[in-house]
């Protein structure tokens, strides 16, 4: 029977894989950071879960003449090549500037948008026209961005780099900054639309946007080059560029098309009312209501997921390295010990870094985000519960594993039996407060593309600049996620309490009281 069902499983699994292969090959994923905002790519303020951007429509167009379905995988924007490079998408479309040093780590496209760098100042500053004139001031940019490369060629210059580019000129305006140097695109739409800034001095430098793909993809390389220039000899990137108010005479220039403009800058226009647009509290509530508790709930699932899962490896774990280093042989104990200093003593934000991108390239062990999160998660908590495990066994008397030893059991019998159990009971209050430490630091894990609660939030929060209502609301998320196992642990304490049962409190059992005896008695 079963030998007459292998060739129809065999015919099932091989149609299966070409299926597979076939769709995969369908699909053009591109990494990009949503959190950059306008006029890249950002979400939409009418329904968050759609994503607006000029890149948005440029890939759009580059993925319909490819014959394939573009396919949106989120990232921090520092972490954009070191993901590409262990596969996490195909392309890198997000305002990449073509620099030497790149072009030596990953392959680019032939430029898709040609700009240059705008300074911004705010509107009551004279005395800021140029880079020279910033000396002893301090300069806000983009971090890993050519800007700021810039900016480090001037010695005189305070420097401070932005994971986002919208906070940036919310500081600036606030006076955290006495000016702030980005790409002109980026400049028109944060720095030209607010009210209390301004442009300032002349064009500086010259940057040249490319799509970054990894060395290996040269076949994927030349197709995508071929379907860029076909979009720009047909004016299908020009349409793209005027609709969002970015089609500029150096563009022009660049791309050879003088023509008249006759697309109205539509893109531009809808962002420039939303800017305008004042919301009342009662506005923002309904609209948090109706449109961002979906999405902060779904990131909340996330961060409770992953603090879980982490929790409950990080406690066996700890266990297992706390036993290990109190009785264990010399080497083994030496290790734990070592393990347990290596991870404490070195930052979590280092070891998700160092499990998501490094060990691909040095052992070849590719990580999904999810799994690298709660690795990262579990290993560095492994080391603290280790250490909180560690002080209760040895808070326990000694005489209670020679009365165990004594009574005929095994060591690892008194561990167990005796031991253990009472050494749990104690660490109680400080496992729980790593817990609730835990839920906090998953926040970390956005930088390997996890969007998680508070990545959400800022994600969110670029689309109206509230931060402080959705900020509210976000922290009460947070609140009620940690209260239910606070509320627990509090339980777990009561019930486990060394106290009441040592002092002969009475205790129901089957409904009689019963008492329990001292332990000395």
């Amino acid at each position: 029977m079963i030998k007459h069902l292998l060739p129809i499983i065999y015919i099932f699994w091989l149609t299966a894989s070409v299926v597979a292969q076939t769709s995969s090959q369908k699909i053009l994923r591109w990494g990009a950071d949503s959190e950059g905002g306008a006029p890249f790519i950002f979400p939409d303020p009418q329904d968050p879960t759609r994503m607006l951007g000029f890149e948005v429509d440029l890939v759009a167009a580059l993925a319909a003449e490819l014959g394939r379905e573009p396919a949106f995988v989120q990232n921090q924007w520092d972490g954009l090549v070191p993901g590409l490079r262990i596969d996490n998408y195909d392309i890198i479309v997000n305002g990449l500037e073509i620099t030497p040093d790149r072009e030596q780590e990953i392959n680019f496209s032939i430029p898709y948008y040609v700009t240059f760098e705008q300074l911004t100042v705010r509107k009551d500053t004279y005395d800021i026209n140029n880079l020279k004139d910033c000396d002893g001031k301090v300069v806000g940019t983009l971090k890993a961005s050519l800007a700021e490369r810039i900016l480090q060629t001037h010695a005189g210059i305070e420097i401070r780099p932005y994971d986002g580019q919208i906070t940036a000129y919310e500081d600036l305006a606030l006076g955290r900054l006495d000016a702030v140097l980005m790409d002109h695109p980026i400049a028109l739409y944060y720095g030209y639309t607010n009210a209390k800034l301004k442009f300032s001095g002349d064009p500086i430098g010259e940057m040249k946007y490319g799509i970054g793909l990894r060395k290996s993809d040269t076949a994927l390389l030349q197709e995508i080059n071929q379907a860029m220039q076909k979009l720009i000899d047909n004016g299908t990137l020009r349409k793209i560029y005027e609709r969002w108010n970015m089609w500029t005479p150096r563009l022009a220039e660049f791309f050879g098309d003088t023509r008249p403009s006759n697309t109205p800058p539509e893109a531009w226009q809808a962002f420039l009312r939303e800017r305008k647009l004042e919301r009342t509290w009662q506005d923002k509530i309904k609209k948090y209501y109706k449109d961002y508790l979906p999405l902060l709930a779904r990131a909340a699932v996330t961060t409770i997921g992953l603090s879980i899962s982490s929790m409950i490896f990080a406690i066996l774990l700890g266990l297992i390295l706390a036993l290990t280093r109190l009785y264990a042989i010399a080497p083994f104990s030496s290790l734990a010990a070592l393990f347990i200093e290596a991870i404490r003593g070195t930052p979590l934000l280092v070891q998700l870094l160092f499990i998501y991108y490094a060990l691909p390239q040095l052992v070849g062990i590719k990580l999904t985000p999810v799994v690298a999160a709660v690795s990262g998660l579990a290993l560095n908590y492994a080391a603290y519960e280790a250490e909180n495990y560690r002080a209760g066994i040895l808070s326990i008397p000694r005489s209670q594993m020679e009365a165990a030893l004594a009574l005929g059991m095994t060591r690892w019998q008194a561990l167990r039996h005796v031991v253990i159990p009472q050494a749990l009971r104690l660490v109680i209050p400080p496992v729980t407060n790593d817990f609730i430490s835990l839920i906090k630091d998953s926040s970390i894990v956005s930088v390997i593309a996890m969007v998680e609660l508070t990545r959400e939030y800022q994600r969110l929060a670029g689309i109206d600049f509230d931060y402080i209502g959705l900020g509210l609301l976000v922290a009460v998320m947070y609140f009620l996620i940690g209260l239910p196992f606070v509320r627990l642990a509090r339980f777990a304490e009561n019930y486990f309490s060394l106290d009441k049962r040592a002092a002969g409190v009475p205790q129901k059992s089957k409904g009689k009281e019963q008492t329990m005896i001292p332990a000395h008695a």
